[in-house]
């Protein structure tokens, strides 16, 4: 008997959902992603595999997207049956016993003790299938860590195993951000260091990425390149340390009063999305993407934590007046950080 973690990611998952109302379309390339229509603003949710193959990601401007893929087939968003197949899945998971824990609507570990791994990671994709009509892969580890990276190795609906006996074969020699809490923005610090690889990561001086990074951060990057987590796999509900609401416009916004006014509409629409999770922002965070496209984001601190809309609305004014409203404005967006 073994202890283990299985990372279990949904494949494409929102394509996937639309897939099982649209089985037609299987095997063609798919785009969803605002109302489904390529000539309006908007950015890409979920790509099938097939699009893909073209460049198209998620975040891809749907018009970009349509000229990348001509014969996608685009769909719109449907929120609610995301989360009504994503309930679905963490019931799935539940009733295989072990601890669960959600780590986003298409994810989550599991905690397993078991005498086979690889025979209870195909049982428990049996299962997603079976109950969701979804394929899932599945990454088998002895940390979170291992368990997430893992999974995109075994993708798309397989099954990898990722721990002390393959850890440097299999990530050694792989650029920082493989890891999963490394962007390319501390890849890039790392390489002033001569740091390419996370072998070469893990054989640094923690003292000095202290000194560069701060002295929680340095260390902890040291001990994730060689694949140590001690976060515990826990069966708290999953939250969202954030609830946003964006918007991207038809035309672009010229006048400062109707970007306010934009501003203060997405403000107490994020207001209510509190409300209904029961939980309040401490921060509040504007986003700004210029015309063509260029994004930039500023926050501010809220006194005390609240989720009354005009406390909202206040900060998120605050936010707005550090931007330029000169500029033509194609998107703006507020989020409201809880934790």
């Amino acid at each position: 008997m073994e202890r283990i973690v299985l990372h279990v990611d949904l494949d494409q998952f929102i394509v996937a959902v639309e897939l099982l109302r649209r089985p037609e379309l299987r095997g063609r390339p798919v785009l969803v992603g605002g109302v489904g229509d390529p000539t309006r603003r908007g950015v890409v949710a979920g790509a099938s595999y097939e699009a893909r193959e073209h460049g198209v990601r998620s975040g891809t401007p749907l018009r970009t997207a349509a000229a990348r893929c001509p014969d996608a087939v685009f769909l719109p968003l449907d929120r609610d049956a995301y989360l009504a197949v994503s309930a679905e899945f963490i019931d799935v998971l539940r009733s295989g016993g072990g601890i669960v824990e959600e780590a986003g609507w298409d994810e989550a570990f599991m905690l397993l003790d078991t005498d086979d791994a690889w025979q209870s990671a195909l049982l428990v994709q049996a299962a997603v299938r079976e109950r969701t009509g979804l394929a899932c892969s599945v990454g088998i580890g002895d940390n979170k860590l291992r368990a997430k990276l893992a999974s995109g190795f075994a993708k798309p609906a397989g099954v990898f195993r990722l721990d002390t006996r393959n850890w440097w074969e299999v990530v050694g020699e792989r650029p920082p951000e493989a890891l999963w809490g490394i962007g390319r923005k501390t890849a890039t610090y790392l390489s002033e260091f001569g740091i390419s690889t996370v072998r070469e990561l893990a054989g640094a001086d923690p003292a000095a990425l202290a000194a560069r990074f701060g002295p929680n951060t340095g260390p902890w990057l040291v001990a994730l390149a060689r694949g140590y987590d001690p976060t515990p796999v826990t069966d708290e509900p999953y939250q969202a340390r954030s609830h946003g609401r964006e918007e991207t416009f038809e035309r672009n916004l010229v006048d400062p009063d109707e970007v306010r006014a934009n501003i203060a509409r997405l403000a107490h629409r994020v207001a209510a999305d509190l409300a209904a999770g029961d939980e309040v922002a401490r921060r509040v965070v504007v986003k700004v993407r210029h015309a063509p496209f260029s994004t930039h984001t500023h926050g501010r601190g809220l006194e005390s934590p609240t989720r009354e809309p005009e406390a909202i609305e206040a900060a998120a004014l605050l936010a707005l007046s550090a931007f330029d409203l000169d500029r033509p404005i194609r998107l703006l967006g507020v989020r409201a950080e809880i934790r």
